[in-house]
């Protein structure tokens, strides 16, 4: 299980965009990790209010962000970035909502010089809310 340190250091995001609580399960094709929805979110204020629901796309971000941690922690790639560069097959199962803990599963589907795709699949209580596979590129962390 990775530290919260470790995610903060692996990923450059940062509240309210840093979308992964927890990372457990790192081997080098696989990784799980967990987002805990809170009512306190950011977009909840604006995303159908009255009836709060993630927004698709976030849940996206946590999934492509999971995914990143197959890449980003081993020692070459340590010092770059993941950018996301493409979205296929995604299909959004259930809506989110605020109380719900994601888990969300990453596997590497391939990754050839810089550019890799990875299938996701995010889980609430064991049902699927949502799948997508996310190809994305490396490239150099800012100074």
């Amino acid at each position: 299980m990775l530290e919260p340190k470790e995610i903060l250091s692996t990923l450059p995001h940062r509240y309210p965009f840093l979308l992964v609580d927890r990372v457990e399960e790192v081997s080098d094709d696989r990784v799980k990790g967990y987002k805990c929805v809170s009512f306190n979110e950011p977009y909840f204020q604006g995303h159908f209010p009255e009836n709060p629901v993630m927004p698709g796309v976030l849940l996206i971000e946590a999934m492509a962000q999971t995914g990143a941690f197959l890449v980003l922690l081993k020692p070459e790639y340590k010092d770059k970035l993941a950018y996301l560069i493409g979205i296929d097959k995604a299909r959004f199962r259930k809506p989110v909502f605020p109380g719900d803990k994601l888990e969300i599963e990453a596997k590497l589907l391939r990754f050839r010089g810089t550019v890799g795709k990875i299938k996701t699949t995010a889980f609430v209580n064991e049902e699927v809310v949502a799948e997508a596979e996310i190809m994305f590129s490396l490239g150099e962390r800012g100074e």
